[in-house]
């Protein structure tokens, strides 16, 4: 199977714990059908996420969150072949932004917009890396 993985940030529109709380299901139900597993970091300013799994998959759910209004400027950040899943125990885990990630000063500022595509798989490569096995 070719597995690809994709990293995408965007803002939330309207974001509670029940609007993240719709997402997660959504995602949880969505991803584990299609075969994709990843990780959503979240906070008021900031959604991170990372899909990984078979290409059409992927695809396909990257489209539905581009036209999800739940989501403002959705931007690629990193999109390739893997050999490995990062989060394959994970249909989404879930996780508040860490505090070595990005301020929301930085955000704002427009930190995202020039970080390389490695930085943010780094971003996911740490956060795998303090999450325990599950």
């Amino acid at each position: 199977m070719h597995l690809v993985q994709l990293i995408y940030s965007s803002r939330p529109f309207g974001y509670d714990q029940a609007t993240l709380n719709g997402i997660l299901v959504t995602a949880r139900g969505r991803n584990s059908a299609a075969g994709v597993t990843g990780a959503l970091i979240c906070r008021a300013d900031l959604y991170l996420q990372l899909l990984e799994g078979p290409e059409p998959a992927v695809a396909e759910i990257y489209k539905s969150i581009i036209r999800d209004d739940r989501h403002l400027d959705v931007t690629l950040r990193s999109d390739g072949p893997v050999t490995e899943r990062l989060f394959g125990e994970w249909d989404m885990l879930d996780d508040p932004a860490r505090g070595w990630m990005w301020d929301r000063d930085a955000v704002a500022d427009g930190v995202l917009d020039h970080a390389s595509a490695q930085d943010f798989v780094s971003v996911f490569r740490r956060l795998r890396r303090e999450i325990p096995a599950g």
